[in-house]
């Protein structure tokens, strides 16, 4: 089984404040992996040095069996990586379908006139195409032509995703896609998840546990900044240090 990433003894402090201690992580191709754990305990923090956004003041950072340095956002593309935020991030003013086109980074935000850009009428047609087949996936292409800023909460999570489609990246990175969603929407959005394995690997960061159960083949567990446990579902919730840092709630149950 290849392994698209792979990060191991990583550390990140932030004005002597410890954030992460020797945290480690692979992931499989075409696996979803969770990354839970109390608030606090790190998980953004990783997918932040991942993403290029925090530089770790140590560890090694392997992508597609090849240790590489850690990546700037910009290279992030180029890497075969994409990342969805907390905050869903779309520009108010600006169509959805402009919105998911700005995640393939062929685009200024200042406009999206080729003029400006100087991009070919062939190319901004082809993004275009791209665009609408990434909002497809996540069922939203009847969005396409509203302003981002009409439309619901539960359907700027939909754009979000479809913006870190766009690259067709090798490695998703989820950041809360659940986070202020209802049930029904919670549901569509596991069944996506399982789906979109097909053609990426996933990392997901989910306070959700009835999400990161139904959907992640393993779990790793962090807490104070350090991995607490990883593994398989079935094993991390019976974990008694993971059941600790869950108050005494085994991880899943109400």
């Amino acid at each position: 089984m290849s392994t698209p990433l792979s990060v191991a003894q990583v550390n990140v402090t932030f004005g002597g404040l410890r954030a992460l201690k020797d945290v480690y992580l692979d992931l499989h191709e075409n696996e979803i992996v969770g990354l839970i754990g109390p608030n606090g305990a790190g998980k953004t923090t990783l997918l932040n040095a991942i993403s290029g956004l925090v530089k770790p003041d140590s560890g090694s950072f392997t992508l597609f069996g090849k240790e590489e340095n850690w990546p700037k956002p910009h290279q992030l593309v180029g890497h075969g990586i994409s990342r969805t935020l907390q905050g869903v991030g779309l520009f108010a003013d600006l169509t959805v379908l402009e919105n998911v086109m700005i995640g393939a980074q062929k685009f200024a935000t200042a406009g999206l006139g080729r003029a400006l850009l100087g991009i070919t009428a062939k190319d901004e047609s082809a993004l275009r195409n791209r665009a609408m087949l990434a909002l497809e996936r996540v069922y939203a292409g009847g969005l396409a032509d509203r302003r981002a800023d009409t439309l619901a909460y539960p359907e700027t999570k939909r754009v979000a995703i479809a913006r870190a489609l766009i690259s067709e990246p090798k490695i998703l990175l989820l950041d809360e896609p659940a986070g202020g969603l209802g049930k029904e929407d919670i549901e569509w959005l596991g069944q996506l998840i399982k789906n979109l394995r097909r053609d990426c690997s996933i990392i997901l960061v989910e306070h959700h546990m009835d999400v990161v159960m139904a959907v992640c083949e393993r779990l790793y567990v962090l807490d104070f900044g350090e991995v607490i446990s990883s593994g398989s579902a079935d094993k991390v919730r019976q974990d008694p240090a993971v059941i600790a840092a869950y108050l005494g709630t085994a991880v899943g149950e109400p």
